[in-house]
């Protein structure tokens, strides 16, 4: 598996890459479930987010692609 950050630098390289993993987070009690994703827009520009699901990282993505385009 493909490690996405070394030494705090995203490996999100290619334009037009997306990469993403799944990781426990624990408060308490309650251990909750995240998404980290990048997302390399082809412009170069990064996009990373936290999310619960891969799902809602990907809408993010896409709320974040359609204010670029405007």
């Amino acid at each position: 598996m493909t490690k996405m950050t070394v030494g705090g630098m995203s490996t999100t390289t290619e334009k037009g890459q997306e990469q993403y993993e799944m990781f426990s987070y624990k408060t308490g009690r309650k251990t909750r479930e995240y998404c980290q994703y990048d997302y390399r827009h082809t412009d170069g520009e990064l996009f990373t987010c936290v999310k619960p699901t891969l799902e809602a990282c990907r809408v993010s993505r896409d709320e974040w692609l359609k204010r670029k385009t405007v």
